[in-house]
């Protein structure tokens, strides 16, 4: 069986221990006021596993990512350069027969 927490309208916070088909509290047991109302709190929520968003929480890979993407644009930047080297290697080798 649960247990639920009320709040009266004079600010009182009390628990009952009942089960979930059973009436909630008429009145309050610290004062008597009436109504009563179901005190709710927020649960947490983890999302944890490989199946969610890369920005729900951090993870290290995702700065690893980061890290490899910076490398990889200096990587790229060789690329044409030695492109354009055999380009004209292949140019003067093919002119030159």
């Amino acid at each position: 069986m649960p247990i639920y927490e009320y709040r009266c309208p004079n600010g009182h916070l009390f628990e009952v221990f009942h089960r979930i088909t059973d009436p909630d509290p008429e009145a309050c047991e610290v004062c008597g006021a009436a109504p009563v109302v179901k005190v709710l709190h927020p649960v947490p929520v983890h999302f944890k596993g490989s199946g969610f968003y890369s920005t729900d929480y951090g993870r290290g890979s995702r700065k690893r990512d980061a890290a490899g993407e910076g490398d990889g644009a200096k990587k790229d930047d060789k690329k044409p350069e030695k492109a354009a080297e055999k380009k004209a290697a292949a140019g003067d080798s093919g002119g030159s027969t």
